[in-house]
């Protein structure tokens, strides 16, 4: 497994080799965020590990840029910034987690372990259609009546996943495993603030799609006046 690390941080990223090629990876490092950029581009690697902060061009125009050119490289933000609202823009531009500084080399091991299981069990990317509106996974393109625009990853997967489940009531436990993956540690109130998105996007659409939440058993994407659920 090849991983690309993109860390202006000498003595850091000097560790993380060392730690990685101890398990058995191979490990590429840049400083530079042009430099990575280009590397990322490049789509060579299995897994990213990306610093916020960085020299030329910062992590966050990095990461945006590689997803709109379609590169579904698994990234994992590691940065000293850790309040919740940064964690949530993160993961919203693409990151597939986030790492606070500073942090012990068996967790970054075992956050690498969790993205690749669920990047290994995804279902390959497809287009979804419920009501009157259509979902391109691959772009995470949302279209309604002939208007479509793009929307964050993890709001387009979480979509996706109710897109495959419709009229069905999805316990949180069931949204978080099969979105986030089963052993991932995720903050009751992310799922919250994801639906929260959603729900926001739909209703500026005028959809006849909304997110209804059934009381202490979860969430369900219904069509707006059908009463066909459990």
């Amino acid at each position: 497994m090849r991983i690309l690390i993109i860390e202006d941080d000498a003595s850091l990223a000097q560790l993380l080799v060392y730690g990685l090629e101890e398990e058995a990876f191979s490990a590429d490092v840049c400083a530079d965020g042009l430099e990575g950029l280009t590397l990322a581009l490049q789509d060579m690697h299995d897994l990213i590990l990306l610093d916020r902060m960085l020299p030329g061009l910062p992590g966050e125009e990095i990461l945006t840029r590689i997803r709109r050119n379609n590169i579904a490289t698994p990234v994992i933000f590691i940065t000293a910034i850790g309040d919740s609202a940064e964690k949530i823009n993160g993961l919203d531009l693409g990151a597939d987690d986030y790492l606070v500084k500073p942090f012990d080399i068996g967790e970054l091991l075992a956050r690498i372990r969790s993205v690749m299981r669920r990047s290994l069990h995804q279902p390959a990317a497809t287009d979804l259609a419920f009501g009157d509106i259509y979902l391109s996974e691959k772009e995470s393109k949302l279209t309604h009546r002939g208007k479509s625009f793009l929307i964050p990853k993890k709001e387009s997967e979480l979509l996706a996943y109710f897109l495959r489940n419709p009229g069905q009531v999805l316990s949180r436990m069931q949204i978080i495993g099969n979105v986030w993956g089963p052993h991932t540690e995720i903050e009751d109130g992310n799922l919250d603030n994801y639906i929260y998105l959603l729900r926001k996007k739909l209703n500026s659409l005028d959809t006849n799609v909304h997110i209804v939440t059934k009381h202490r058993q979860g969430y369900c994407l219904m069509i707006k006046g059908d009463s066909n659920v459990p």
